[in-house]
């Protein structure tokens, strides 16, 4: 959990970033940015209230971490605060360098350091890297003589921030922690953001391990258990609901734990066991057989366990409970679902 609303802005600087594809330029600010204390809540509003997610991410090399430009630019403004603007600078070329592709808007660009905030318990400072894209028109109301009159002016607004990303500085070598915002971050052109300013991929923490094994656990369920067993949507339905509640319930994850009380018999064990392997060497990632569980994890993965069986265009069964209330058969009017119930509401 991160809390760095309490902490204190001491350096602020903006510079304009084009795009070099559309012939826009870099603009390059010569001295930070003094703002008011007013303006200064405003834009710390702007600037941290999007971060709500416990997702994090680190930066990352092909080869050692100092290859990565934005962690080597980061890495000089954390030893040296007042060197904020200099590195700034260094970043905002590092940005325009990468906005090639059409499709990227020009915008402001922020580096700004944050003094003394919270991120699980530890006291850190952070650094914020900001971009303003989009304007908004608003309506200025002002007096004159005995009258009003009213204005249009173009601007930023402070509940929308296009892209963001705050590095909190702890573990370095491994690429520091990274929360980060990016509101178009599912267009192939904005992903130049992530994946070649920042350069960074999801943390392996636990909140990475509980969101990975939920969505293995789902795809082995949904796509392959069917191809390899006689199931039928409600004993689907009643594996991830076994498996959610398993996820709600445990603080901690074992994998041996998990094969007893959620797949049991022997055969689904060894079948998920194979399954594990190929979703991670196709993902390229390790997932963990142990780990603490993310209760923000599960709350997200919660969205996608949906225990619902769709009988042609007629019918919608939700399953939340007891498997043996439902059965399945075919007859000779066709196939059917049996449900038992207690009481009716």
């Amino acid at each position: 959990m991160q809390y760095f609303e309490g902490s204190a802005i001491t350096h602020i600087a903006v510079h304009k970033v084009g795009n070099q594809s559309e012939d826009e330029y870099l603009t390059l600010s010569k001295k930070e940015l003094a703002v008011d204390p007013e303006v200064k809540d405003l834009m710390t509003r702007y600037f941290l209230n999007p971060f709500k997610s416990e997702e994090y991410f680190q930066f990352y090399a092909e080869g050692h971490i100092s290859t990565n430009e934005a962690w080597n630019y980061v890495s000089a403004i954390f030893e040296k605060p007042e060197q904020t603007l200099a590195q700034s600078k260094n970043l905002a070329q590092h940005l325009y360098n990468q906005g090639t592709h059409p499709g990227i808007k020009g915008g402001e660009f922020y580096v700004v350091y944050f003094k003394e905030g919270l991120l699980n318990g530890e006291t850190v400072d952070a650094i914020g890297l900001f971009k303003s894209e989009n304007k908004e028109p608003f309506l200025k109301v002002f007096p004159v003589e005995d009258a009003f009159e009213v204005e249009s002016e173009e601007g930023i607004n402070i509940n929308k921030l296009d892209k963001g990303c705050m590095i909190f500085n702890t573990d370095k070598e491994n690429g520091y922690i990274i929360s980060i915002v990016d509101t178009k971050n599912k267009s192939p052109e904005a992903r130049y953001w992530t994946d070649s300013f920042l350069r960074i991929r999801q943390r392996q923490d636990q909140y990475f391990n509980t969101e990975s094994t939920m969505a293995l656990y789902k795809s082995y369920v949904v796509d392959h258990l069917p191809e390899q067993y006689n199931v039928t949507k409600a004993d689907q339905a009643d594996l991830l609901n076994r498996s959610l509640q398993f996820f709600k319930e445990k603080q901690h994850f074992d994998q041996e734990t998990f094969n007893n009380e959620v797949l049991h018999h022997k055969e689904y064990v060894e079948s998920f066991d194979r399954y594990k392997q190929h979703y991670s060497a196709e993902r390229d990632i390790e997932i963990a057989d142990n780990f603490s569980i993310s209760p923000a994890a599960v709350k997200r993965q919660n969205r996608a366990y949906k225990s619902v069986i769709k009988l042609d265009k007629n019918f919608h069964i939700y399953i939340h409970g007891d498997r043996n209330m439902i059965e399945h058969g075919e007859d000779d009017k066709g196939r059917f679902y049996k449900l038992y119930f207690h009481n009716e509401e």
